[in-house]
């Protein structure tokens, strides 16, 4: 729709600029309806009931499972009340739980010297007392702070409406069965999330900051007694090592591990999801990319040296350090088998040749040896993701697999005198050792991984037989009865390796494995019996079908409600002066989340940061470490939910004052970059890293750039980062693949932006139609506005501006029937969708105002 005319500049506009005191979120025992807190509402004592302090679970209104239920009545997620010292800011529904500090001694708060507490209008009288009152709380409901996942669903009839509500307070017990209604087991929401308290927002992160100094200061992890158990190891191996490797993945390479395959984390005490450790006798390094540098700087001890990989100066990767290492010659390295991948360890070993040094598995791993405190392995059960969503059974999927087995050719040397195939030589079967291509070619899912609906397995697709190795206590009556009926055998998980060993297929071939199956499974089965070939699963995950495709458009098209509200709730907040943390704010989106239709969890954690956190590219906050978000810099937040029907991944960057000519500069150019890969047509066998490019081109034209991927591949209800498509690779794209769309730029030590959307590659019709019908271009899922603040308008082409007012119409259209009942969403839609580009430009006097 045209948008409408700017309305007059007013004759004195000064945002941020008045007599109204700012303001603070603070949780408040007051009634709904009554007044916040003060000196004689608000005593000492606890007055809480459980009525008032009850968690509810999800919001949703609708079933998160294929399964009908009967559920309680939900509650509109804006019935959540804030209140600050002197005002109303919401609803707080009756059993509402805060979240409050855990696992903390108790020590005596510091006296506060100034009157005035985080907020104004808090006095010091009253801080105190509503410590002391959160303090009681914590330690007459002990239990309701154990958990650390997001919720499952219940699946009780409303008449247990309230046994269901007192269950909720519990941790969970469920790990080895599933809950049953009327004798049938049904599927259970994964824990894919960190935090269970769905009311986390409620209690203003950075006032417990203030009311609890001691507990905001994250400390690093003293490494010594670590590194010197493991050298230690290292010297008592029967050949000593001179190194010890460790990577971050586990043993299916998976990028997000369990807590029990955190080893990296443990060794080094560094949280990010990408790096590999390296211990020597006498030093320590972590090499990770640009992404996780500023996060390792503050999370590495003394003992450690932080290689920058990809720098100036500095090598592209681990194995590039690794080679050039002054001392690597004639050395031993160490590193478990099973956490490198084949293509890895074979690249490895043949650059280490030239320097007489070689990788070296040992039969355990060291890391485990000396982490007393392990986590055990998870032991959620598994459930059955309905064909309703997956498009395909199971049966056919594997069908389809054993064709593709077939259909390759026997593995007989060129230097054989006959080129006759012998048996030994035909491939009979694949091991898949990928979760996600288990998970999928399955159609099953699990909640071994945060945000990964994933279980721990491996799985033997043979002519004959499948074979899927997976714990019992994994497996309810259903799902048991599901894999004898679509013929897969189930064998405990550590049976694979007795199995490998002993060639228990009992028939005569070879056996397919991809390049990333780990190093120990082509030891075991030697190369002799295995044939390495690209992974034919993950081929066929990146081709969604129609059903896919659908489920997808209908997970963008809710999480983009949610969004929506989530953006105009914040602007509308800052607008009033309120301070909101980044801890916050990503809570308060989960919030609105948790209300859709199908939520089973978050994809991965939330981004969400302002000012110098943006510059970083995978910063999180935490909740005692958080920063404000800036009025004067861009806020950055990208996140997305698991659904059932799909994976989603979402970034927006929005300025809640008036961005400086730089900040307007720089976003106009990642815009750019962003349309023209929307844009995009391009000819069949054209690769995503061909079109990088365009993503890059108007950046570079001011000499700037970015140092991480355009776009990646996402899954239907799996992994955020899936498939072999992306704008980093070579690999052509086809119709049926997703990919997302997301340049940006950092400003190191400032600010930094990142907009980015999720697109279906699908065939275009053009005029010319040159060489047939071959011509593909891209469709757009994700739907949520464009802030058109920072954009300066001078730089865009007539066509760019023409795609900027499209977008944000088209986000309207589509949006604005499923945001009736909050009137707060759809006047920020309806100003975000009609507002003109750019600021206006300064009235008399020098004074400026934006087109609002």
């Amino acid at each position: 729709m045209a948008p409408a005319p700017p309305p007059p500049p007013p004759p004195i506009c000064l945002p941020f600029i008045g007599n109204k005191p700012r303001r603070r979120l603070s949780f408040s025992s007051a009634q709904p309806g009554g007044s916040p807190y003060t000196s004689s509402s608000y005593s000492g004592s606890s007055s809480f009931t459980a009525s008032q302090l009850s968690r509810h679970q999800s919001y949703s209104s609708q079933g998160t499972t294929p399964v009908k239920r009967d559920l309680a009545p939900s509650r509109d997620i804006d019935a959540l009340t804030f209140y600050s010292d002197s005002e109303k800011y919401d609803d707080i529904p009756t059993d509402t739980l805060p979240t409050l500090p855990s696992g903390k001694g108790k020590k005596d708060k510091p006296k506060l010297k100034s009157k005035w507490g985080y907020g104004w209008g808090i006095g010091k009288k009253n801080k105190e007392k509503e410590a002391e009152a959160e303090r009681e709380m914590a330690e007459k409901s002990p239990s309701i702070f154990t958990g650390t996942n997001l919720p499952i669903s219940k699946n009780s009839r409303s008449t247990q409406n309230t046994q269901n509500t007192q269950n909720s307070r519990r941790p969970s017990q469920r790990s080895h069965h599933s809950s049953r209604s009327n004798g049938t087991i049904k599927p259970m929401r994964p824990r894919l999330d960190g935090p269970t308290d769905s009311s986390s927002t409620l209690v203003g992160s950075a006032m417990e900051r203030k009311l609890h100094p001691e507990e905001s200061i994250t400390e690093r992890i003293d490494t010594s007694d670590r590194l010197n158990e493991l050298r230690n190891l290292m010297e008592k191996e029967k050949e000593p090592l001179q190194m010890y490797i460790v990577p971050s993945e586990d043993a299916h390479g998976s990028e997000y591990v369990s807590a029990s395959d955190q080893r990296r984390k443990f060794i080094s005490g560094f949280t990010g999801s990408a790096g590999q450790a390296i211990v020597t006798m006498d030093a320590a390094y972590l090499i990770t990319d640009s992404r996780y540098w500023i996060q390792a700087q503050n999370q590495l001890d003394s003992h450690w040296t932080l290689v920058k990989a990809g720098g100036p100066g500095n090598p592209k990767d681990w194995i590039e350090w690794l080679v050039d290492y002054p001392r690597i010659s004639n050395s031993r390295i160490g590193i478990d088998g099973r956490m490198i991948s084949h293509e890895k360890a074979v690249l490895v070993n043949s650059k280490l040749a030239s320097r007489g040094s070689k990788l070296v598995y040992p039969i355990q791993n060291l890391i485990d040896l000396v982490w007393k405190d392990k986590p055990p392995k998870s032991r959620e059960p598994v459930f059955l993701h309905p064909i309703e969503f997956t498009g395909e059974d199971a049966t056919s999927k594997i069908r389809r697999v054993r064709d593709w087995i077939k259909s390759q050719p026997p593995d007989i040397s060129q230097y054989s005198r006959s080129q006759e195939a012998k048996p030994s030589q035909i491939n009979i079967a694949t091991l898949i050792t990928s979760l996600d291509a288990i998970a999928w070619l399955l159609n099953m899912r699990g909640s071994d991984i945060p945000y990964n609906p994933l279980f721990h397995a491996y799985l033997f697709v043979g002519l004959d037989n499948v074979v899927l190795f997976l714990e019992k206590s994994k497996v309810s009556d259903e799902v048991a009865a599901y894999l004898q009926n679509i013929g897969v055998e189930r064998r405990d998980y550590v049976d694979v390796w007795s199995f490998l060993r002993k060639r228990e297929w009992k028939s005569e071939g070879k056996i397919i494995i991809s390049p990333q199956t780990s190093y120990t499974v082509f030891l075991v089965l030697t190369h002799m019996r295995c044939t390495v070939l690209p992974s034919y699963v993950e081929h066929m995950m990146a081709l969604k079908n129609e059903v896919e495709l659908e489920g997808l458009r209908r997970a963008y098209l809710r999480d983009g409600v949610c969004y929506v509200r989530f953006l105009a709730w914040l602007d509308d907040k800052v607008n009033q002066g309120y301070d909101i943390t980044e801890w916050e704010a990503a809570h308060r989106l989960t919030e609105f989340r948790r209300k859709a239709k199908h939520f089973m969890g978050l994809a991965y954690e939330n981004i969400s940061a302002s000012g110098p956190n943006a510059a970083l590219p995978h910063y999180s906050p935490k909740k005692y470490e958080t920063g404000m978000i800036s009025r004067d810099a861009p806020y950055l937040n990208d996140s997305g939910g698991q659904y059932l029907d799909g994976t989603c991944d979402t970034t927006r960057t929005v300025h809640f004052g008036r961005p400086d000519p730089e900040q307007c500069e720089a976003y106009t150019r990642v815009l750019q970059g962003h349309i023209a890969i929307d844009s995009a047509v391009f000819p069949e066998g054209t690769s995503g890293h061909q079109l990088d490019v365009l993503a890059r081109r108007a950046l570079w034209k001011d000499g700037l750039n970015y140092l991480h991927g355009t776009g990646h591949g996402f899954g239907s209800f799996l992994t955020v980062h899936e498939g072999p498509q992306g704008f980093s690779s070579n690999v052509p794209l086809v119709p049926g693949h997703v990919v997302t769309n997301e340049p940006g730029f950092y400003n190191v030590g400032k600010w930094g932006m990142r907009i980015e959307s999720a697109l279906i590659v699908r065939r275009f019709k053009t005029r010319g139609n040159f060489n047939g019908d071959i011509w593909l271009g891209f469709e757009r899922l994700t739907c949520v506005p464009i802030q058109t603040r920072m954009v300066k308008e001078s730089m865009l082409t007539k066509e760019e501006k023409q795609w900027l007012k499209d977008h944000n119409s088209r986000c309207y259209d589509i949006l604005m029937p499923y945001l009736k009942d909050d009137k707060r969403a759809i006047n920020w839609l309806r100003r975000e969708s009609q507002r003109q580009i750019g600021l206006a430009g300064p009235a008399p006097g020098g004074l400026t105002v934006d087109w609002g």
